[in-house]
């Protein structure tokens, strides 16, 4: 059974600026937490995440990273996307001394380890495809990138 994942304008950024992988990840991290979506020990979990287990992988336009973290830190699951006006360096997921510089991050909140693997299962799956990644990219409004999402993101 195919479960389509939940999505939320308002944890969607699009083209916002940061000039950092960390400030990218506080931007979008204290979203989820305004919306309650995660606990106040998200943020301090995903940025210590991030420095041991990389999340930064490079696809055919785009660098995309996928930061994630213990579901205990998790009220609710929710995904946060963020589309970035300028790139920033993230290190790679498969080689932490290789740099990709990052134009998208999904920022997975899941409070179900299962749900969670499998999540990262369909993103590793869907971001080969290089039309969902421009249609990402050229997003206008958070509804638009919430459509998209929605669209092609399940939990089988």
């Amino acid at each position: 059974m195919k479960k389509t994942f939940q999505f939320d304008m308002a944890v969607n950024e699009i083209q916002f600026e940061a000039d950092t992988a960390e400030k990218a990840l506080t931007k979008l991290s204290l979203n989820l937490y305004k919306y309650g979506y995660v606990k106040s020990s998200y943020t301090d979990a995903i940025l210590n995440r991030e420095k041991i287990f990389p999340t930064g992988l490079a696809f055919s336009n785009y660098g995309v990273a996928l930061p994630h973290t213990d579901c205990c830190h998790v009220n609710k699951p929710m995904i946060a996307v963020g589309v970035l006006k300028t790139p920033v360096i993230f290190h790679n997921m498969g080689d932490a001394n290789q740099n990709v510089s990052v134009k998208i991050i999904f920022m997975l909140a899941m409070n179900n380890s299962k749900n969670q693997l499998q999540l990262l299962s369909s993103f590793m799956e869907n971001l080969q495809d290089t039309a969902l990644l421009e249609n990402i990219v050229h997003a206008k409004m958070p509804e638009r990138l919430t459509q998209i999402m929605s669209e092609k993101m399940t939990i089988h």
